[in-house]
């Protein structure tokens, strides 16, 4: 059986590393920038690229120091899409540490390339290093990444490459002699076929990754507020019929809040509307505190908010509605007052619409009385 030339393998990888990085450039120039780690990304392929033409390519510079910048570029393209996964998930590169051990790797290299110069070894610490970052990116996905598909197929695909990497390192220090980067041999095809497979789906699940942190972002947009954080106005509402639906099979009572803001207009008027909107996205901030994990509190519209209390009776929501009054009396600036209507399913026969009109007209009382305090109807 006739193995696959290894130039050509490398040249593919080469193609693929620059179709997946030119993908990766045009989204990290037209994606929000909100989304870190495509610049890292990017790069990687970039990378490898170069890599490509030091192994390949002839040049003017002599074949051993080809070889010797073209693995410490593939090892920099591999350390590049670990720096830009723990840029995509939020966590700061340790670029001390990542250079010093990339700048050891090059001079134990550079050693085996000139004063002792051995092909073996430089197999050995390639491999070992690239099974090393390998083995960093895939704990750290585990731990700080997310369980969707794009975050396990990278998973995946690391871990089957490093496997690969550990059967080739096994077999580089137990065999006295290896044949050259460009025999045509099965196994050397195998090791190379593997590098190329690795590059392309890391960088395909890297483009998955930001994809779908662009639909998670575009959902979010979708069904919150840009100011305050909270759901808007058709999400909290959906969320209300939901509920409503579920107490309609289980006979479990709920309970909504309407709060309004007191005065806020003439917050708006005395101080301006940027300090009006602090205001706002404060009293959202301190209101989530005061909220149990299962209750949803959205922006119903201006300075009116809505919160929905599942399972929750009158009784047990009205020490919910002080102690989102409370917590707007710490003294911070930006506290202001609340008044609050508050009201619960009565039956199969109570409607959405109808419990927010109670627990409008009781916010209204809550004003009425005097503002800031809470009235049930």
């Amino acid at each position: 059986m006739n193995s696959l030339d290894p130039r050509s393998l490398i040249a593919m990888g080469g193609f693929m590393a620059l179709v997946m990085g030119l993908v990766l450039g045009f989204m990290r120039r037209y994606y929000p920038p909100s989304i870190l780690g495509l610049g890292y990304w990017a790069l990687a392929p970039a990378v490898w690229l170069i890599a490509t033409v030091f192994f390949a390519a002839p040049g003017p510079w002599p074949q051993e120091m080809g070889r010797w910048l073209g693995n410490g570029l593939i090892l920099l393209g591999f350390v590049l899409f670990h720096v830009g996964c723990r840029c995509f998930f939020g966590q700061p590169a340790k670029w001390r540490r990542i250079v010093v051990a990339f700048a050891l790797v090059m001079l134990c290299l550079a050693w085996f390339t000139g004063p002792e110069p051995s092909y073996r070894m430089r197999v050995a610490i390639v491999t070992a290093a690239i099974a090393v970052v390998h083995s960093s990116t895939l704990v750290f996905l585990w731990l700080s990444g997310n369980r969707n598909f794009p975050v396990r197929m990278v998973q995946v695909t690391l871990a089957l490459h490093l496997c690969v990497l550990l059967v080739r390192l096994q077999s580089v220090l137990s065999v006295p002699e290896v044949g050259d980067l460009m025999d045509a041999s099965t196994v050397q095809s195998f090791y190379l076929g593997a590098y190329v497979l690795a590059v392309l789906l890391l960088s395909i699940g890297a483009v998955l990754m930001a994809t779908d942190r662009v639909r998670t972002e575009l959902e979010h947009m979708a069904t919150h507020d840009v100011l305050t954080g909270t759901l808007n106005r058709r999400a909290i509402l959906d969320f209300c019929e939901d509920e409503h639906e579920r107490s309609l099979r289980y006979g479990q009572a709920f309970s909504l809040m309407m709060i309004d803001l007191d005065h806020f207009k003439a917050i708006n008027d005395t101080h301006g509307h940027q300090h009006g909107d602090r205001v706002l996205a404060h009293f959202a901030e301190c209101t989530r505190a005061a909220l149990r994990r299962a209750d949803r509190f959205g922006r119903y519209g201006g300075e009116e908010f809505l919160v929905l209390l599942p399972n929750t009776a009158t009784e047990a929501a009205l020490p919910v509605a002080e102690r989102i009054r409370t917590a707007l009396t710490t003294g911070h600036a930006l506290d202001c007052t609340a008044s609050i209507g508050v009201t619960q399913w009565r039956g199969p026969e109570d409607t959405v619409d109808a419990m927010l009109g109670r627990a409008d007209a009781a916010m209204y009382q809550a004003k009425e009385r005097g503002r800031n305090q809470t009235c049930a109807a």
